[in-house]
């Protein structure tokens, strides 16, 4: 059987583009055809072992290598200009999380993907997980009815001690656990529930870092009344490792999922979908995950890249969607963190209302109210007698 061979370049060698880089290595429809890092030692000991010509100007790169498709895995500071670079010649784009560091530029790189019907992709690898995807179907099911509140959250043992000096620990180069970590499950949220109309009691707490966030709490506010709370905390030891989690409360039931299990509990007042009954039913990754052909740190990450590859040759399989984890949805989960930085540093519900100046007398009258309502209120309040 005869492939089209995908040309592909890996731009960014850390540990993320290492872990491409081996996968499509060993991808059969693949050929690497270049790879590009400021780092020229890195340069040098991946060239000598794989044969693929090293860059370290990009833009050289892409006037000079005979490309399909390029791999962003740099710091998140330098994705905007690069993908754009990429685009604008026509190249297939795999872009690492987040897109970039604002939603206009995000809907602005989907936008010229869309023109030239280029496909697009962000590496939110969970959607790629199996446990996961079984709860996006169920959804679209209607297995748990309509879907009223979820709880997304992230927990793990990134940051355990003061530390500084990468891009990590800055949040205006990408850093910080917003950015960084939460982005995994309000992908999710966007995945399951489509995109906030607002968000509202965000807390970017420090536990160890100095410049940036190590913890992220919020409310979001969905078209029709349902909601969502967040919670994420990179500097919890009490996890070895990180640990995403989503839970849906529907009309119908509920979906508990993280990456080794997907739990339903399904009311005897919808009808259950094939394979499943009322009550409590449990499907694990294990058995829902087909085979892959090369394994590095979790099937989803090969998983994403199939995908990628057959979207890029256009023989993606009957029944997968197109337009998996694309710019657009990107640009969705991007403009969700940027409304959270605007909550949490901008002057809190209460005192804008009390504030307002198209009504005041109505901040003040709640105010009042609700200083009557303690204890001390009436009598220490001003004019209380």
């Amino acid at each position: 059987m005869s492939y089209k061979m995908i040309r592909i370049a890996v731009v960014g060698v850390g540990k993320m583009g290492l872990s491409h880089l081996s996968i499509l290595g060993a991808h059969p429809q693949v050929a690497l055809a270049a790879i590009c890092d400021t780092s020229g030692y890195m340069l040098d000991v991946l060239e000598k072992y794989t044969g693929v010509k090293g860059y370290t100007d990009y833009q050289k790169m892409l006037g000079q290598a005979d490309l399909d498709a390029v791999v962003i895995a740099t710091p998140t500071k330098a994705h905007y200009p690069m993908v754009k670079a990429a685009v604008d010649r026509g190249l297939h784009v795999f872009c690492e999380k987040p897109l970039t560091l604002r939603s206009d530029e995000s809907r602005e790189l989907a936008r010229i993907a869309s023109e030239k019907g280029l496909h697009c992709q962000v590496g939110y690898h969970n959607r790629f997980v199996a446990a996961f995807s079984e709860a996006k179907r169920l959804l679209d099911a209607g297995a748990i009815g309509e879907v009223t509140h979820a709880l997304a959250e992230a927990y793990g043992p990134v940051v355990l001690r003061p530390k500084g000096g990468t891009w990590r620990s800055r949040r205006n180069e990408g850093g910080g656990a917003l950015y960084d970590y939460a982005a995994h499950p309000l992908d999710l949220l966007t995945w399951y529930m489509g995109e906030p109309r607002q968000v509202g009691g965000t807390v970017l707490g420090k536990v160890f870092s100095a410049d940036t966030e190590d913890e992220v709490y919020s409310t979001l506010f969905y078209p029709g009344g349902a909601t969502a709370q967040l919670s994420v905390n990179w500097s919890d030891e009490s996890f070895r490792k990180m640990s995403t989690k989503i839970s849906l409360t529907g009309t119908g039931g509920r979906i508990m999922v993280d990456r080794q299990e997907c739990q339903v509990y399904i009311r005897d007042t919808v009808d259950p979908p094939e394979g499943y009954r009322h009550g409590w039913n449990v499907r694990y990754t294990t058995d829902l995950t087909p085979p892959v052909w090369f394994y590095v740190r979790g099937e989803e990450y090969s998983g994403e890249w199939a995908y990628f590859v057959d979207a890029v040759a256009g023989s993606l399989p009957d029944g997968q969607p197109a337009g998996q984890n694309s710019f657009d949805s990107a640009a969705v989960t991007d403009r969700v963190i940027e409304l959270m930085v605007e909550d949490a540093t901008s002057p809190g519900v209460a005192e804008r209302a009390v504030n307002t100046s198209a009504r005041p007398e109505v901040g003040s009258t709640l105010l009042q109210r609700f200083r009557d309502m303690l204890p001390w209120g009436k009598a220490s309040g001003k004019g209380s007698k």
